[in-house]
């Protein structure tokens, strides 16, 4: 019997298996870094941070100064990287917390003071943050090995296509980051050089470096969009939620806003206290399934902020307090957050982060 209306549990034992499992893939001593940003991709970030330490990744990122710093007020300890742009006030912050950051232009560099730890990032083809120049970026290295209260930790890129096997982008990137290291590596002793996020961590060895900063592998999800078990890893999160009422419906009465759905035949209907509002997209109206009592039914009618609609067919043994999973395994069956995602056209970093504060996250 289920009583909580929007639950995520996260397997902590999937963490620690897709962890083990990342670091098995790597060459020579790269080490793992663990991407925690984002709430943790939206299974929690504390929780997610101290099963991946516990895991033995070796770094934790974030993308933002307000991560980082919460973070180290929970007592999490070791190399932490915040990847993104900063402010002067969070330059500062990050220093106090011996948190490490990413510089791409020398004035950056200059407004540091206080022992501040550096990574230069060369944009090899993203297009975002870093310079494109590698006369810049190795500029920029010099002007924080030359600094007494600056220390150059790092040198790092970010890939654009490591998830589409066989484009030609990512092998390009790869080699203007390859080119760069081997020259940096010259001018600066024992800098560490990262770049592979979850898809290259997979699919090209030659990415590893001295780190690579895995994201929604290490939560089980698929960097391919297709099934993580093919990639030898596990999903750690489950959605559930429960059923709340169960009616019958004779044919031409209709579940939700804008009578979006219709009854076509006798049948019953079961309503789960979950919508837009713990995060289930409105896209997912008339077009996901729920498993309950271990059998597939389809959502019907509109995905509301609190409620969808389920229907359970012409005879059921669903009773209120049945467990309803919208993500995850049940009594041999499941729904991937992959599958999700294809319904919707996105991928499946967006159906995770995309669960609000309202849904618990439970770690176990």
């Amino acid at each position: 019997m289920a009583r909580e209306r929007a639950l995520a549990r996260v397997s902590t034992a999937a963490i620690a298996h897709n962890c083990a499992h990342l670091r098995s893939r790597l060459t020579g001593d790269a080490l793992l870094c663990a991407v925690v940003k984002a709430e943790g991709y939206g299974h929690g970030a504390l929780g997610c941070a101290r099963a991946a330490k516990e895991a033995g990744a070796d770094w934790l990122a974030v993308a933002t100064a307000g991560e980082a710093v919460a973070l180290r007020r929970a007592g999490i300890e070791g190399r932490l990287l915040v990847m993104g742009a900063l402010t002067p006030e969070e330059t500062h912050a990050l220093v106090q917390g011996d948190i490490d950051m990413v510089a791409w232009t020398p004035e950056f560099v200059r407004g540091l003071s206080g022992d501040a730890r550096v990574h230069v990032k060369l944009d090899t083809g993203m297009g975002r943050l870093g310079t494109r120049d590698p006369e810049e970026a190795a500029a920029v290295a010099a002007e924080a090995a030359d600094r007494r209260d600056v220390r150059l930790v790092g040198v790092m890129t970010h890939f654009a296509t490591a998830d589409e096997r066989g484009d030609e982008h990512f092998p390009a990137q790869l080699a203007r980051f390859t080119d760069f290291v081997e020259r940096i590596r010259g001018e600066h002793q024992g800098l560490i050089a990262h770049a592979a996020n979850s898809a290259a961590t997979l699919r090209d060895p030659a990415a590893h470096f001295d780190m690579v900063r895995c994201g929604v592998a290490v939560y089980g999800l698929d960097p391919f969009q297709a099934d993580p078990g093919a990639e030898g890893l596990k999903p750690a999160l489950s959605l559930e939620s429960w059923v709340a009422a169960v009616k019958r419906f004779e044919p031409g009465e209709s579940a939700g806003y804008g009578r979006r759905w219709t009854a076509s035949e006798p049948t019953w209907v079961a309503t789960v206290p979950v919508g837009y509002g713990d995060g289930w997209r409105r896209a997912l109206t008339n077009d996901c399934d729920v498993l309950v009592r271990g059998r597939r039914r389809p959502l019907v009618g509109a995905v509301s902020m609190d409620n969808v609609t389920v229907d359970l067919g012409p005879e059921t043994d669903v009773q209120v307090g049945d467990v309803a999973v919208l993500i995850g395994e049940q009594d041999g069956d499941r729904i991937l957050c992959e599958e999700v995602a294809h319904r919707l056209g996105t991928i499946n970093y967006e159906v995770t982060t995309g669960l609000t504060q309202r849904v618990r996250r439970e770690h176990a």
